[in-house]
């Protein structure tokens, strides 16, 4: 088996080189086996259910949230690669003076899915890289604003039925499984592909009725047989993006979280959640879309920036552009 760390050394990676990734790397796995510790005995622990506070988001914070959230932190803190942090859970950034001239920064959902914590459904942590602009003297929002197709490391750790790490240094995307005997990471995955197509749609349907006149079209389609495939499609949605886009990725499929009425901007942010993820998705050869635009070519005016997003396999999300599109041009 080849770890993780042979894996990072036997890659020709640009813009930094194998020691960086390595060193961020580790950074992100020590803190991905301890919150892997915490969620497998989290029903014997007293750590399940909510903290009774609510984060930057307004929404109530997990005691896992928490626990994953201060895990992280500590673990690239460590690293001195990178001169601060920004988390879903913290409102601003997390500077660390020990390594202010730090060349990268992080973002990161130390516990995407937290909701599903209590239901033991699959969750994850989310993680993104950016390389600091070469003008940026001080730490500070600014390092963070930038477009998707510049951050240089991206991906998720899955904690479901085994442990795994998927990640893209921007030249396609490999995944690791971790072993519990030694709290190591081994390729498991190389070089994972989306399929062109797939036969799931994803989307919490429970908001219908507020959806785009072109994706409720869209949703018409993936349920009738009058479609390319000649039979329905079939709805799977989790509630935990982690777990919908690894299976997407596997097996194919598209994900949808589109803009309501009561969120016309969408929900999920695009620093930590749909900046990476996209990353992935379009290095497995699959696409990624606001619905207007490349997720990847959106720049980030706000740590805590919410976006609509769809993204999946390619034939799927060129169908899906195709109603809203087409839906837009009548209208």
């Amino acid at each position: 088996m080849l770890s993780l760390k042979d894996f990072i050394y036997e890659q020709d990676i640009l813009p930094c080189n194998n020691d960086e990734v390595w060193g961020m790397l580790e950074s992100v796995t020590d803190g991905a086996v301890k919150i892997h510790e915490k969620v497998i005995r989290a029903g014997l622990s007293n750590i399940l259910g909510t903290a009774g506070i609510e984060n930057v988001q307004g929404e109530q914070q997990q005691k896992l949230d928490v626990i994953a959230n201060d895990i992280f932190i500590e673990a690239v803190r460590k690293s001195e690669l990178f001169a601060s942090a920004a988390s879903e859970e913290n409102k601003e950034i997390i500077k660390f003076k020990d390594s202010k001239n730090a060349p990268f920064v992080i973002a990161f959902d130390p516990l995407d899915g937290s909701s599903n914590i209590d239901v033991n459904v699959s969750i994850g942590t989310i993680f993104s890289v950016y390389k600091r602009p070469e003008d940026s003297t001080e730490t500070s929002d600014r390092d963070y604003f930038q477009v998707g197709d510049n951050q240089i490391l991206a991906g998720y750790v899955i904690y479901g039925t085994s442990t795994m790490l998927v990640m893209s240094t921007g030249n396609g995307v490999n995944g690791f499984t971790l072993n519990p005997d030694n709290n190591e990471f081994y390729l498991s995955h190389r070089d994972m592909i989306i399929p062109k197509t797939g036969r799931v749609y994803s989307v919490n349907e429970g908001n219908y009725d507020s959806f785009s006149q072109g994706l409720k079209d869209y949703i018409s389609y993936c349920k009738s047989d009058d479609n390319d495939r000649e039979a329905a499609y079939s709805a799977r949605y989790i509630g935990s993006m982690v777990a919908d886009l690894h299976r997407n990725l596997l097996k194919g499929g598209i994900f949808m979280y589109p803009a309501t009425t009561s969120a016309p901007n969408g929900k999920l942010r695009l620093l930590y959640e749909c900046h990476p993820m996209a990353f992935v998705i379009e290095n497995a050869g699959g696409k990624a879309s606001s619905g207007e635009q490349r997720i990847l070519d959106i720049q980030t005016s706000g740590l805590h920036q919410r976006i609509p997003i769809f993204l999946g396999s390619e034939s799927m999300m060129d169908t899906l552009m195709d109603f809203i599109s087409k839906k837009e041009t009548s209208q």
